[in-house]
């Protein structure tokens, strides 16, 4: 990997721009991917927060769901939030029928976990590789993981007291995913933890 990595952000839809924001704060190349062309010059992926049902249905409709699907089996590091965790999910429950993931981490997921866009909220949550101080957690229609397999590291779990111990951020390998969005916090630790994991990725 080079020193100076190349990330691409899904520009489908959801927070494109923050996430290039943050990412060229941080010192990589970026790109927005909206075709399997993109996703071939990138060494990287961030799959932002959206709407998980109509992003799947776009990355079908562009030709870029076998593409994403085949970077991903082949080792590419992709980082999903909240719809994007959706996305990198095996499975999903509270999806529609129809509804098609990238897949990679071994993982149940509950879309809309949390409530409807007005029970959006905010909660410091302490995240495994990103030093002792707590993250400003913004949650946003946001899913939570119900089960993961023997190879996902739970990064992070809500605080109580009433959805205490729920996981909100996992990796498995170069996969890793936040059911929040630390694009919107000002906060980058857990964007350089996704570069660093990029960089250290043979």
């Amino acid at each position: 990997m080079t020193a100076r990595p190349t990330i691409g952000v899904l520009a489908l839809q959801g927070d494109v721009a923050e996430h290039v924001h943050v990412l060229e704060g941080l010192g990589t190349g970026t790109a927005k991917v909206l075709s399997a062309d993109h996703l071939d010059t990138v060494d990287a992926l961030v799959i932002p927060g959206g709407e998980s049902t109509t992003m799947s249905k776009l990355a079908v409709r562009y030709g870029l769901m076998d593409a994403l699907r085949k970077r991903v089996v082949d080792g590419m590091p992709v980082y999903g939030t909240c719809a994007g965790m959706i996305m990198l999910a095996d499975r999903v429950l509270g999806g529609t029928a129809d509804q098609e993931t990238v897949g990679g981490i071994d993982m149940t997921v509950r879309r809309n976990a949390f409530g409807r866009q007005t029970e959006s909220f905010e909660t410091g949550v302490r995240i495994d590789g990103i030093g002792q101080d707590p993250f400003d957690a913004v949650f946003i229609r946001a899913p939570w993981v119900e089960a993961v397999g023997p190879q996902v590291s739970v990064l992070g779990r809500v605080p109580g007291p009433d959805e205490a111990g729920r996981i909100v951020a996992v990796r498995q390998g170069g996969l890793m995913a936040t059911s929040f969005h630390p694009e919107l916090t000002g906060d980058a630790r857990i964007h350089r933890l996704f570069v660093d994991i990029v960089k250290g990725h043979a």
